[in-house]
């Protein structure tokens, strides 16, 4: 076996020495305020068995796709599921690929032309990030949630020979927080920009059929893509860019994620359209109500000045220190409770913090006793609030 080159092995010791090692472990019984599961899709019996009833009907029992989509993997369910899904999110088309990672590799690398420029808000996610990084068009990041900061940016590069692409979430995957979308739109609408929107942490959560943030406010139209990812509120696995029929046949032709991979298996394609039929029969009440209470218990316990603002299923704990923050998170976890710690340098040194994660299945007892859990750890460690 050949020797482990050196500059590697470093690497995983400075890891090591910054307490930010990535490891692997199996998923646990412990009360869930870790997962992205936010409506318990991925555990319902009545997903599962509509799913599996579903494809005993059409007598499709193939455990594959067989190729890529433009070759054999173009199976009859991807037209049905992604017409369901462009009705239910009122847009004139969507396109399935294999995951958010793909959508956003796919979009951003073919999309924005060389003579283009992107301004994408600085905490924009990994997936995002590197599909710009595979594009040849310029790109820039603005302060968070700094409109401000962008405008000054659009002034700079606005010019009649260039698109200019505007891409933020609705929902931060470590923050939770959500951007001004109406002055977002605005500002998109003054300077003719094209919006790009990653609504993965909004779908189930934001609307009164879990949507998504932007269109529930009604304002889905001034958008030129979305990104929708079911990995989340779906509890299944795929995602959707949303957008004109245009934008479709491009990205069939151009989206380099979606052209060289085997497509999604039937039964992933039949599992994303059953639930979105669920989520379109349910409401997201529940989860909206859970998110409400973790709000108010944190405000009565005095740990608010600890927290991301968010109106969210994500509430963000800043802790710094990878160590300290690693230390709590496993007495949480010691207490039956599973609350993960994110570290630097997956957000910015002195960033580290406890992500909750809220589902509609959390009760509010577990919600009240992990809360008081945390204070008094909290205290014992004193932490300085942000």
């Amino acid at each position: 076996m050949k020797h482990f080159p050196k500059s590697l092995s470093n690497k995983l010791n400075q890891r090591i020495q910054s307490h930010s090692l990535r490891k692997l472990s199996e998923s646990n019984a412990l009360i869930d305020f870790s997962s992205n599961d936010y409506l318990g899709f991925s555990k319902s019996e009545s997903v599962f068995d509509a799913t599996h009833q579903y494809l005993l009907e059409r007598n499709l029992k193939s455990n594959g796709a067989t190729g890529s989509r433009l070759l054999s993997g173009n199976h009859i369910l991807y037209a049905e599921t992604e017409d369901f899904i462009a009705k239910f999110h009122q847009s004139e088309s969507a396109l399935i690929f294999n995951s958010g990672y793909d959508a956003n590799v796919g979009f951003f690398s073919s999309v924005p032309q060389r003579s283009d420029v992107i301004l994408y808000d600085e905490l924009s996610h990994a997936s995002i990030r590197d599909g710009i990084q595979l594009s040849n068009a310029k790109s820039y990041k603005f302060e968070h949630n700094d409109f401000e900061a962008l405008e000054k940016l659009i002034l700079r590069f606005k010019n009649d020979n260039s698109e200019i692409y505007i891409v933020t979430e609705s929902v931060f995957s470590m923050d939770g927080d959500c951007p001004n979308m109406e002055e977002l739109v605005g500002l998109c609408e003054k300077y003719q920009c094209l919006l790009v929107l990653d609504e993965a942490h909004a779908l189930g959560v934001f609307g009164e059929k879990g949507e998504g943030l932007v269109q529930s406010m009604g304002l889905h139209d001034k958008v030129f893509a979305r990104i929708m990812t079911f990995g989340k509120g779906l509890g299944c696995h795929g995602a959707a860019v949303l957008g004109s029929l245009d934008l479709k046949n491009y990205l069939v032709n151009f989206a380099r994620s979606f052209i060289y991979t085997t497509g999604l298996s039937p039964h992933s394609v039949a599992t994303i359209l059953i639930a979105y039929q669920q989520l379109e029969a349910e409401n997201s009440s529940q989860l909206k109500d859970t998110i409400v209470h973790f709000n108010q218990e944190k405000n009565m316990l005095g740990l608010k000045p600890l927290f991301v603002r968010s109106k969210s299923a994500i509430q963000s704990a800043i802790i710094p220190g990878n160590e300290k923050v690693k230390i709590i998170a496993e007495k949480l976890q010691e207490n039956g409770f599973d609350v993960k710690a994110i570290l630097h340098p997956t957000v910015p040194q002195g960033q580290e913090r406890l992500r909750f994660c809220l589902h509609s299945y959390n009760s509010k007892e577990e919600i009240s006793d992990v809360l008081r859990l945390l204070s008094t750890f909290v205290v014992g460690t004193q932490i300085k609030p942000i």
